[in-house]
């Protein structure tokens, strides 16, 4: 692991615990936390080869469609059923997908610790009746599941506020860590579609806003406020992860030019300062925001313009992830020395 991402991954653990001790400003704790999330996951996401999922400029044209279908179809699951029973089902299907997220980010952490035959001759399991189905898995991550399992009970059990946080963080470095836009282009393509349909689902109906005040699952990042009639100020996980790739993508750019972190900053400095504007307006007119509306311009705009600074847009707008996965180990280890 990287100094950098140590440093950051201590940060970010201080930041989730630190108001069971003391106040912290839930407008300061929500930009400290989203900004610390994004980097850790970056620097994660760092790997010899690209992320496991890569997406299309198909996906990423439908995304927002799809992601709009399933909306939707919540708002209405909570309007005509119980909202305890699918809150409920919601809870067990996170409960299953928590001890895969929690799992997974412990893992680098607690392998280090373990045989080295444990992190290798993965395991196939198949499930009875369903010999299509199988598990592969290794005994550190098994190890490593075990913590989770109890955490995830945990958060079944008593639904507290830094359960919720600490499910919400895993799910957004994982994406972060797994997910990859394959070029800038797609990334452009699924961050305006995404523009829009925020600000959509968000001014124009009281959908977006409903379903994330009636779903009780970690879809969304709790911040303790002190005001009785608003305890929690929230922010949803997709205001994270999504622009959050499009900065890791910028990250793994300039690993494999074998430059240092340099469009990665700008596009991390662009996602702060999204979140900052998206704070400030939210107080100033004392009403949600569609977080993306601030964020995706700063995004963009700070890497477009760093871009054409340098004059590296020609290079940027034909990076194709997938051409660097064929690189040599020898390339890709001196890069990462040069990130660090």
């Amino acid at each position: 692991m990287k100094n950098v991402e140590r440093i950051a991954n201590f940060a970010l653990a201080g930041l989730t615990l630190a108001p069971l001790v003391v106040k912290v400003d839930p407008n300061v704790n929500v930009i400290l936390t989203a900004a610390l999330t994004v980097f850790v996951g970056s620097y994660r996401s760092v790997k010899p080869t690209p992320p496991a999922e890569t997406m299309s400029k198909e996906h990423a044209m439908q995304f927002p469609f799809v992601g709009s279908a399933m909306l939707f179809s919540l708002f209405l699951l909570f309007k005509f059923l119980s909202k305890d029973l699918v809150n409920t089902v919601l809870t067990a299907y996170f409960f299953v997908l928590g001890i895969v997220a929690l799992s997974a980010t412990l893992l680098p952490s607690i392998k280090h610790f373990l045989p080295n035959h444990w992190n290798e001759n993965p395991t196939i399991w198949h499930f009875p009746y369903f010999i299509s189905l199988e598990i592969e898995f290794t005994k550190s991550q098994l190890v490593a599941a075990i913590p989770g399992a109890f955490f995830c009970a945990w958060y079944a059990l008593q639904k507290h506020w830094l359960a919720n946080n600490i499910l919400g963080l895993a799910f957004c470095i994982q994406g972060i860590e797994m997910l990859s836009l394959g070029s800038f282009k797609t990334g452009a393509i699924l961050l305006a579609g995404l523009f829009v349909y925020d600000i959509f689902w968000v001014f124009c109906t009281p959908v977006m806003v409903s379903v994330a005040k009636s779903f009780d699952a970690p879809i969304k990042l709790l911040f303790p406020t002190s005001v009785s009639a608003r305890p929690f100020s929230m922010l949803g996980l997709g205001d994270i992860v999504i622009p959050g790739i499009f900065v890791a993508l910028a990250l793994r750019f300039d690993v494999s030019r074998g430059k240092k972190a340099q469009y990665f900053k700008s596009a991390f400095l662009g996602y702060t300062v999204g979140l900052v504007l998206t704070i400030v307006v939210m107080n100033w007119f004392k009403a949600a925001q569609p977080a993306l509306l601030y964020i995706v311009p700063s995004v963009i705009g700070f890497l477009a313009a760093h871009c054409l600074w340098n004059g590296d847009v020609k290079q940027l707008l034909e990076f194709e992830e997938g051409n660097t996965a064929d690189s040599s180990e020898e390339v890709d280890d001196k890069s990462s020395k040069k990130v660090e």
